[in-house]
C-alpha cells in the first residue's frame, strides 16, 4: 500500500467518480491533512488485498482505491462477509493516531466501518439517498440511522436533506451544518460579465445567441418542456454539455430526448467534458438553462451546474424542479409552463441578454466556492474537537 508523509487529519472514504466529492476534498485538502478512499468493485473483490493510489490531476488529489466484494452492500453477502473489518483496518494502516483522525464517510453503506473508528465520525451527505433504487439501497433508513448516531457531525448538501436527517432519521439538529455544492474559486471571474465570452472550438459555427444547458442529460431534466420551447425559438441556438446516454424510463421524456438529439443544426449535443472545462462553456452561454424535472432524488439536493452559472454570470433561467433554487432569485428567474420560457427568452433578446444582475451574480459567487465550503467543514470540525476535549469527563 502507497505510504503517507504524515498522518492525515481526515480519512475520507468517497467515490472517486462523482466529482463533487473530489472538488471538496481537494479544496479540504489545501487547508488539512486528507487521506481519501474509494471502493472498487470486483467479482472477487473478498479475495483481494491490493491498494492501489490512484492520482486525479483535476483537481489534485491523491485517492487510495480498496478492493470490495461486488455486491456487498446488497443481501444476502452483507450478511455472510466481513467486508467493514477488512475496509476499517485498511483505513487505519500506517496512522500512528488512528483515534485523533477524523473518519469522513461520503456514503451510509460505511456506517459498520464507522461503528469500528476510534476516533471522530463525520457523515457528508452529498445526495438524497433514501430515494435511490437498486439491491444496495434496500437497508438504506436502517445505515443513515446508524451512521447518524455514530457521527459527531452530519453535513447535508441542503436544507431539504437536513430536514429529512432529523425528522426520519433521528440526526440531533445540533449535530447538523448544511454544506450546499460550489464551484471552484479558479472558475471566478475578476469582474462581472455582461457580455459572453466566446465559446470553446468545438462549438464552431454555432451561430448565436446562445443557450446552453450544463450536466448529465438524463431522466431530471424535462426534455418534453424543452422540445417545445426549442421548436418556439427559431432565432436561438441549443448548446447541450454532458452525458445523454443514460436511459429514462418516461417514453414520451425519452422521445423528446431523442427527437433533439437528432434535430443537429442550431441543437448541438457535445457529450462530456471534463470538469474543469465547463466553465469556458458556461461564460459562453448568452443564457443559462436549468430545466429540471421535479423528481427525487433530483429535487432534494443541491444543484452543482448552478454555482458554475453563477460564476460565470449569464442571465439564469431555471424550472421549479429543484427545491434549492427556489430560494435563489434573483440570482435566477424561475418559470413554468413552455410560453413562459419563450416569453422570457424572447424578452432577454430584446435587452441583448443583459438582465442587470451580473453584478449581483459576480457578487454572490464569490461566497459559493469549494474553498468556502471546505473552510466550513474544517471549521466545524475544528470547533467540534475542541468542545470534546475542554467536556468535563
Amino acid at each position: 500500500m502507497p505510504q503517507g508523509t504524515n498522518d492525515p487529519s481526515i480519512v475520507a472514504i468517497l467515490d472517486r467518480r462523482a466529482p463533487w466529492l473530489v472538488e471538496c476534498m481537494s479544496a479540504l485538502s489545501r487547508r488539512t491533512g486528507v487521506r481519501a478512499y474509494s471502493a472498487l468493485s470486483l467479482l472477487a473483490g473478498a479475495l483481494s488485498n491490493r491498494l492501489e493510489r490512484v492520482a486525479i490531476a483535476d483537481p489534485p488529489l491523491d485517492v487510495i482505491e480498496f478492493p470490495v466484494q461486488r455486491g456487498y452492500f446488497s443481501s444476502p453477502l452483507k450478511h455472510l462477509l466481513w467486508e467493514h473489518r477488512r475496509i476499517a483496518a485498511w483505513l487505519r494502516r500506517d496512522l500512528k493516531e488512528p483515534g485523533a483522525a477524523w473518519l469522513l464517510c461520503c456514503y451510509p453503506h460505511y456506517w459498520k466501518v464507522a461503528a469500528l473508528w476510534p476516533g471522530p465520525v463525520a457523515y457528508y451527505v452529498t445526495d438524497f439517498f433514501s430515494h435511490y433504487v437498486g439491491r444496495s439501497y434496500g437497508d438504506i433508513a436502517e445505515a443513515e440511522k446508524e451512521l447518524c448516531r455514530r457521527a459527531a457531525l452530519v453535513f447535508p448538501n441542503s436544507r431539504r436533506v437536513a430536514e429529512f436527517l432529523a425528522s426520519e432519521r433521528g440526526c440531533d439538529a445540533d449535530k447538523i451544518h448544511v454544506v450546499p455544492n460550489a464551484v471552484r474559486e479558479s472558475n471566478l471571474l475578476a469582474a462581472p460579465a455582461v457580455t459572453p465570452s466566446a465559446l470553446p472550438p468545438d462549438c464552431a459555427g454555432l451561430p448565436r445567441p446562445v443557450a446552453g444547458i450544463i450536466g448529465n442529460m438524463a431522466a431530471n431534466t424535462d426534455w418534453e418542456l424543452l422540445e417545445r420551447v426549442v421548436a418556439a425559438t427559431p432565432w436561438l441556438s441549443w448548446l447541450f454539455v454532458g452525458p445523454a446516454d443514460a436511459p429514462i424510463k418516461d417514453p414520451k421524456q425519452a422521445r423528446a430526448r431523442a427527437g433533439l438529439l437528432a434535430a443537429g443544426g442550431r441543437v448541438r449535443f457535445l457529450g462530456s467534458r471534463p470538469y474543469g472545462e465547463l466553465k469556458a462553456y458556461a461564460r459562453g452561454l448568452d443564457v443559462a438553462i436549468l430545466p429540471y424535472i421535479k423528481r427525487e432524488p433530483t429535487y432534494s439536493g443541491s444543484s452543482t451546474r448552478f454555482y458554475e452559472h453563477l460564476a460565470a454570470c449569464r442571465p439564469i433561467l431555471s424550472s421549479r424542479g429543484f427545491e434549492e433554487l427556489l430560494h435563489k432569485e434573483p440570482l435566477l428567474k424561475h418559470l413554468g409552463e413552455p410560453e413562459e420560457w419563450i416569453s422570457a427568452l424572447g424578452r432577454l433578446r430584446e435587452q441583448g441578454f443583459r438582465d442587470g444582475l451580473e453584478e449581483l451574480r459576480w457578487r454572490q459567487s464569490r461566497s459559493e466556492t469549494w474553498e468556502e465550503r471546505a473552510q466550513r467543514l474544517h471549521l466545524a470540525m475544528s470547533w467540534r474537537e475542541s468542545r470534546l476535549a475542554t467536556a468535563p469527563i
